[in-house]
Formats: structure tokens, sequence, C-alpha cells
């Protein structure tokens, strides 16, 4: 449990080590990540078994999603050392793109790795230093990257950990008048905070949060392969994702196709201890976690939705642990607390629509705008791609891509990670004219 005396002290450090780390160039930081990496690929057994114990991820996943995402991300950007436009010419000015200074993170517990990953790397890439802050929920990770960090060649003072809790580290970290940026993961309510107290010292402010993603199933689309990739999207993590897609919509005149399709695949999701290679879901990340989600599925039965998977009660045999059902419900309400609020747990929401325009609307109809998917006729498809108020939008279960931005509009948040438009975050902008 840090303190905001703990923070003063690893500011001050990343503020002594910042002009020499600055100095050196982009080859040389670019390097060091790849150090990094290869350290962090040479630890995967050691980071998915800690991941798996901190906050519960099935052992498979974190071995592959939870470790091997981040290793990728690594990779992509050290690669944009090169061919990056670090200055241009405009007319008689230089264009000089610059580090922002200090920057401090802080990250969910849901991908402890891949998070702060997404953010280190840019960030080192681009010449800052950091102040980085895991959740208190996971914290033997960041411990892990920051021994790898410092077998890479990253300088004392470059990369600093501080644990503790929002109320106390994250506050000391927001309100520093001697860090440059924040760059935060988390909950909305929470990025409205950092806003806040960061206004005062007119830092800049990155902001990565919630979701609510729309599955748009269209009547052109493959039925099954749309209904088994929206579901592992629903449940994948135990639902424990910001990208995640709980909403399905689907026609109406085929929504018990689906509701059959959904219910038959969802049995294929054991719930388990995460530790055993057969689990798909294990445990919520903390007993209050899986509260907060019983209540939504309670909700969600209060205000007539027709349950068809799963339920509010714990998983058979399962009577120890933060263990939620996976859980479906049909005939929802776009307008209903389960389909607009952020659940954050295995729970999918299947609604239907009458037609294309009530589709899109249905979808846009949220506060968030982070993800979505659209199933149906390629071209078609992308049309409705194009009209969604999302960050990002995968087509026919298009493959993830660890050079194309990551980020929301509304209430999702602002700025962006991942490939140039992730590094482009931590730099500043000067202009010397001649």
């Amino acid at each position: 449990a840090g303190t905001a005396a703990d923070v003063d002290s690893a500011v001050a450090a990343a503020r002594a080590a910042f002009p020499a780390w600055s100095a050196t160039t982009p080859q040389h930081r670019a390097d060091v990540l790849r150090r990094l990496g290869t350290g962090l690929a040479a630890r995967t057994e050691e980071i998915a078994q800690a991941i798996t114990a901190e906050m519960g991820s099935p052992i498979g996943m974190s071995r592959t999603a939870q470790v091997a995402f981040p290793a990728a991300v690594v990779e992509s950007i050290a690669g944009l050392a090169d061919d990056f436009a670090w200055t241009e010419e405009v007319g008689n000015s230089l264009i000089v793109r610059e580090p922002v200074g200090v920057v401090g993170a802080i990250t969910p517990w849901n991908f402890p790795l891949q998070q702060i990953v997404s953010k280190l790397a840019p960030a080192l890439l681009a010449g800052n230093t950091m102040v980085f802050k895991p959740s208190e929920n996971a914290p033997l990770t960041a411990r892990i990257l920051a021994e790898a960090a410092a077998e890479a060649g990253v300088p004392d003072g470059v990369f600093n950990v501080v644990y503790g809790t929002g109320a106390t580290v994250g506050e000391a970290i927001s309100a520093h008048p001697d860090i440059d940026m924040i760059s935060f993961t988390g909950s909305t309510r929470a990025g409205q905070r950092i806003s806040s107290v960061a206004a005062a010292t007119v830092k800049r402010v990155a902001l990565e949060l919630g979701g609510k993603g729309a599955n748009i199933i269209l009547d052109d689309a493959d039925l099954p392969a749309a209904v088994e990739r929206g579901l592992m999207m629903a449940f994948s993590n135990g639902g424990q994702v910001c990208g995640a897609w709980p909403r399905m919509l689907v026609p109406a005149s085929r929504q018990e196709e689906v509701v059959a399709l959904a219910v038959e695949a969802a049995k294929q999701y054991t719930v388990g201890d995460p530790g055993d290679e057969a689990t798909r879901i294990g445990p919520m990340a903390s007993e209050t976690h899986r509260q907060k989600v019983v209540g939504y599925i309670e909700r969600g039965i209060a205000d007539g939705a027709r349950l068809v998977f799963g339920g509010p009660q714990r998983p058979e045999g399962l009577t120890v642990g933060a263990y939620v059902q996976p859980t479906i419900f049909a005939d929802v309400d776009p307008a209903s607390a389960i389909a607009q609020e952020e659940i954050f747990g295995p729970v999918l929401t299947i609604i239907p629509y009458a037609d294309e325009e009530e589709a899109v609307a249905i979808a846009n109809g949220t506060l968030y705008g982070l993800t979505s998917g659209v199933f149906g006729e390629p071209e078609h498809a992308l049309a409705i791609a194009r009209r969604l108020r999302v960050g990002q939008v995968d087509v026919n279960a298009g493959h993830w891509n660890p050079l194309a931005p990551f980020g929301g509009y509304k209430h999702s948040g602002n700025g962006r990670e991942f490939g140039r438009y992730g590094l482009e975050e931590f730099l500043e902008t000067k202009s010397i004219q001649r």
C-alpha cells in the first residue's frame, strides 16, 4: 500500500532520469524494447501463473492472450523506430516530435500485463520516463515486468512502480505537478475523476475506459459463425474485457435460431478452477465483483428479460470462490440496465431488431463507443461498420492487428493505443521556423 510520499520519490527518480533517456536515439530505445519483449516471452509460464493466481484468468488464456499479445505489442512498437517521422519539413518550418516528459500510468486488473505494456512500450520509445500504478488486485505481474525491464537495460529511474490504491496513489499521480501526462485504462467513473484532478496542472490525459460493444448479426450473415464468435467475445476472460461484445443484435425473425445456437455453444464454456486446462471461465476477479455481476443478472430477470441460459445461482459444485454462471438473456429491451450498463461479466444480452436502421440506432444508443462487431456479406457488413460510433469494429471476425489504433468514442475515452497512433499519444510537437 504505497503512499503519496512514495509517488514523490518515484517522480523525482523519473524526472532525474529523463534527460539522459530522452537523449538516446529511437533505435537504441527500440533495441531495449526488443530485449524486453524477449525477456517477457522467456517468462511466459511464470507470468501466466501469476495472472491466473491474481485475477482468475483461465491458464490457457493467460498463456496466450494475456502474455502473447503484450509480447506482440512490444515488437510492433519497437519496429516503428526507423520509419516514424520524428522530424519533418513543412515549408520553412522544422517539425520535431519530442517526448512529453514524465508519464503517469494507471492500469486495471483484467489484463494486467497487456494494459501496461500498451503504455510502457510507446512511452519509452518516445523517450519518456514513467511512474506506474498497477491495480491493487493484480500486483504480481507488475513486479515481473519491472524485473524484466531492468534485465533488458531500462536504466534506473526510467520505469518506476508504485503499488497502492486509486484513492491514495492514483490521486497523487494524477495531481502531481511534475508528471506531464496521465495514461489511464479503467472505469469511466475513475477516468472522470482522474481528468478532474489532472486539470489543475493542465497535464495531458489519455483515457481508455468502459465499453458496451454490440455484435450486429445481419440477415445475410453466416449465423453459426457469427454466434460462436459473438459468444466468445462476450464470455472471454469471464466477460471482464472492456472491448467485449455483451450485446448481440439479431433480426427479430431469426432470434430463436440465434438463441438455440447460443445456448448450445454456451454449454462448452466450462466454469471452474482457472488452473485447470479445461476451464474456459474462471472466477471473477474478486467476491465484490462477483456480487456486482450477479446483481445485474437479477436485475435483468426483474426487468423482464427472458433468461435462456445460466442465472444468478452459483455454478453447480462451486460453493466457494467468486464464480458466476455464464448467462444469456433474450428479448432484451435495449433501454434496460443490462443492455446499457457495463456488467463486466459473462452475461450476453440478445436484442432483436426490426431493420438495419434500428440495429444501428441500438448499437449506437449507449454512452459507450469502444468496440463492435458486424457479421454479414462483406461489403454489406462494411457499410454498417462505417455507421457505428465506436473506435474499433471487427467485420466477420477480422484478425487483431497490433498496429491498428484502439480506443473509444464518447464515454469510452479519448486517445489511441497501438501502432504509430499510440506512439503519437506520448509525443509533443514542436515547430521551429527558419
